[in-house]
């Protein structure tokens, strides 16, 4: 549905300056502006009528790639990326497509950082944006096309251009509308007006920006609304770095009693959350809107107008803008989810625990073939409960975390061992607490896993009221009482099951899926190896990856692989035969 938004860019006027480009940009019209193929790839072909270059499996095949280098660059102030790029395929589904990447490559550094990779095929051209922190490095970009399967398959980009500012930012003056998208509605939708493009219906007379009629915004007219509450949404470009100060935007309401204007933001895994609501009509001239913005995750920004009926009027917008300053009307610092975790290295950080006997001892423990030391270093410190000066029938310890805001979505993460116990039920949970210390819900319960082990766990929440995380360690009997070992708690905002869309940086690996970019000179009986589990003789090597320390099919290990679709997590998963795709 999204890509029906395209036809907003055939209403964008090109700008008359088009042609004079920033660094790092280039309209392909009569050349490639720096830009050079790699002698050691394929060729980029620029088009005979100038406006995109491309490559295709007329002169090539499938695997093989075309690189394409730009000019050295500098990016001093936060600056933003967009690329207009199409990938064709043939008809029928296709098990390996072809793909685009982009990479940066530092002046200091010997590897490439991969910042954007697409392989969905379209039938139109389509726009990525991406932002660059600023740096004083200087960096070359890497546009690296690979050929998939398929007589027709074809990579081609018609435009890149480095600006100046953040990628959420617009004034609608630019062409392709800076990444924005309408999502398609047969009724009402958002359209590009002034300028040369008029509308009976509903004519404002002078956009923001340059105070004109020649001036360009978007604008949503309820005239053509069938049904109560059609809604209208305008969505920004995903962020793709952590960003977080105040959002601003101008905008028009005519007939403000017949429709609804709000913001929302939305993450990949399509959680929605309100920022911003007109509270009033205001009055018939250009209104400013700031509201605080924090994205320290991917996420679009949605503009959404539902309309009452025909009658509603029109909403205009103009001018988005961000400042990574916080709003001059918010009073509130945000939340800093760094106060929130601990590896336990110095102290407990912003834990605490019950005054009545302290169930949770701060250790630190030498590894040897009986114990693991803690898992930050293998020789730090970690916590354990159950200790022998607290271990007693009916004991329960409990560890309190920070308070935690209302109306936000949290990942938090932890890694725990459990020695002893004969069953493993309860012997850690989680809970999430109101501020006065009240149990609201238990949120996760230790499942049946290898012991001794450190185990990563993972856990999405999101609560309307401030909370409390709160590991709790019970002792049931003198007879089923053990350790319980906790470290390198971790909260940040967002789901955890955000989806791994490029793979590891340079020169890391997790060898969950493969071996990434390591390779071996040989392979033979000396040779590394990639395996699950323990290891063939005994008192050598883990009983467990460090990951996620799964040796076996347990409850936790299937529910994460179904959880994750296989797509991130198919050697993994293999122990698990239920949930192979």
């Amino acid at each position: 549905m999204l890509l029906r938004g395209v036809l907003l860019v055939a209403q964008a006027l090109q700008l008359a300056g088009a042609l004079d480009l920033p660094a790092g940009s280039c309209a392909f019209e009569e050349g490639t502006c720096g830009f050079d193929s790699v002698l050691a790839f394929l060729p980029w072909i620029l088009n005979e009528e100038g406006h995109y270059i491309y490559v295709d499996t007329s002169f090539a095949e499938q695997g093989e790639k075309a690189v394409l280098l730009s000019p050295e660059l500098q990016a001093e102030e936060w600056s933003c990326l967009r690329l207009v790029y199409q990938i064709t395929a043939p008809s029928r589904s296709l098990s390996d497509p072809s793909q685009l990447n982009l990479y940066v490559r530092y002046e200091d550094e010997s590897f490439d950082r991969l910042l954007w990779s697409a392989k969905e095929p379209s039938d139109s051209w389509l726009i990525a944006s991406l932002d660059l922190q600023n740096s004083s490095k200087k960096f070359k970009l890497l546009i690296e096309g690979v050929l998939g399967q398929g007589d027709t398959a074809s990579i081609a980009l018609f435009e890149v251009k480095m600006t100046t500012g953040y990628c959420i930012e617009c004034d609608f003056e630019e062409n392709h509308l800076c990444g924005f998208v309408n999502r398609w509605n047969p009724n009402v939708n958002w359209f590009v007006g002034g300028g040369t493009i008029q509308n009976a219906h509903s004519i404002l007379p002078q956009d923001h920006t340059f105070k004109s009629e020649l001036g360009h915004y978007m604008y949503v007219d309820s005239v053509y609304v069938k049904h109560f509450q059609e809604v209208a949404q305008l969505i920004s470009p995903m962020t793709t770095t952590s960003m977080s100060g105040c959002l601003s935007f101008y905008y028009q309401l005519q007939q403000g009693n017949g429709n609804v204007f709000s913001l929302y933001t939305r993450d990949t895994v399509g959680v929605y959350e309100e920022l911003w609501k007109v509270d009033s009509p205001g009055n018939a001239a250009w209104n400013l809107a700031e509201v605080e913005f924090s994205a320290p995750y991917p996420m679009e920004v949605i503009f959404e107008v539902a309309f009452n009926g025909p009658k509603g009027g029109y909403v205009a917008l103009d001018d988005i803008s961000f400042s990574p300053v916080h709003c001059q009307n918010q009073t509130d610092l945000p939340f800093n989810a760094v106060k929130a975790s601990c590896n336990f290295e110095e102290d407990f950080c912003n834990f605490y625990q019950d005054k009545e006997g302290a169930g949770w001892t701060r250790v630190k423990v030498k590894p040897n073939i009986y114990r693991t030391g803690d898992h930050t270093t293998g020789f730090g410190y970690y916590l354990l409960a159950n200790t022998k000066l607290t271990s007693q029938p009916g004991y329960i310890g409990r560890l309190y975390g920070p308070s935690l805001p209302g109306n936000l979505q949290y990942c938090l993460r932890f890694y725990y061992a459990i020695y002893g116990f004969l069953k493993m039920s309860d012997t850690l949970a989680v809970y999430i607490f109101e501020e006065n210390h009240v149990v609201q819900e238990k949120i996760w319960s230790v499942p049946e896993s290898p012991r001794g082990v450190w185990m990563q766990a993972e856990i999405t929440f999101k609560k309307p009221m401030p909370i409390k995380v709160v590991f709790m360690s019970l002792c049931k009997s003198f007879w089923d009482c053990g350790l319980v070992a906790l470290d390198d708690i971790t909260v940040q905002l967002g789901s955890c099951w955000t989806p791994e869309s490029l793979p590891s940086p340079p020169g890391e690996c997790t060898f969950d899926q493969n071996e990434c970019a390591f390779t071996q000179e040989k392979r033979n009986r000396s040779s590394w190896h990639r395996r699950r589990g323990e290891t063939p003789t005994s008192y050598t090597g883990p009983k467990g990856d460090h990951t996620t320390g799964a040796t076996t099919c347990t409850s936790r290990l299937r529910t994460w692989c179904m959880g994750r679709k296989h797509s991130s997590c198919p050697g993994l998963c293999e122990v698990c035969p239920e949930n192979t795709a």
